[in-house]
């Protein structure tokens, strides 16, 4: 019976992930398909699956182009005028458009892993990601700004450390971003971790 248990827990290490992956990238597919499903119903009169996602992606794709042009600019000066004269909804759009443009934008925030000592007693070491180099703005000199990501979750916390407490880890962001999210479980490359 045992055997049989431990055959068990090694199918269930092996199948669950893959079926939690399927499922979540489901669960996405059919939210984002399904907003224009009802309305391609109606057109078409039958459902075909994946043409809502498809017209979306051409959609925003379709903005983004024109949101690079010229033609965008005046629009983009009202919405932020109008954005102004609503406190709340200016403080929800920019730190949702700061966000965003951190993982996908030109100025991508999370491309520096590094390795900050939090406590040098017993030497204790944590992989952040440097966002700012410097806070001499808000009038900390000499401090830098560094996301921590929450294991097995999609959150963090931001620290102000000393520059000379952080090294630089020569490993890919994304590489660094899964090895902490996954709580360290990850495999990374031998050479993944070394500091700089």
């Amino acid at each position: 019976m045992k055997k049989l248990l431990t055959y068990f827990m090694q199918g269930l290490v092996l199948v669950a992930p893959i079926v939690i992956t399927i499922y979540i990238v489901f669960l996405i597919f059919d939210f984002i398909d399904g907003i224009l499903r009802h309305q391609l119903e109606l057109w078409f009169g039958y459902m075909i699956p994946g043409l809502g996602l498809l017209l979306i992606f051409a959609m925003i794709t379709f903005l983004g182009f024109v949101g690079q042009s010229i033609v965008a600019r005046p629009f983009k000066a009202l919405g932020h005028h109008l954005l102004k004269k609503a406190p709340l909804l200016q403080v929800i759009y920019s730190s949702l458009a700061d966000l965003f443009s951190a993982f996908v934008g030109k100025e991508k925030k999370f491309n520096q892993p590094v390795l900050v000592e939090i406590n040098k007693e017993n030497k204790l070491w944590k992989i952040g990601f440097v966002t700012q180099k410097s806070m001499a703005e808000i009038g900390m000199e000499g401090l830098v700004a560094v996301y921590f990501p929450h294991s097995y979750n999609f959150s963090g916390e931001l620290y102000m450390i000393v520059s000379s407490a952080i090294k630089p880890l020569e490993m890919p962001p994304s590489e660094a971003m899964k090895f902490v999210v996954s709580g360290g479980v990850t495999r990374v490359n031998e050479t993944g971790l070394s500091a700089k």
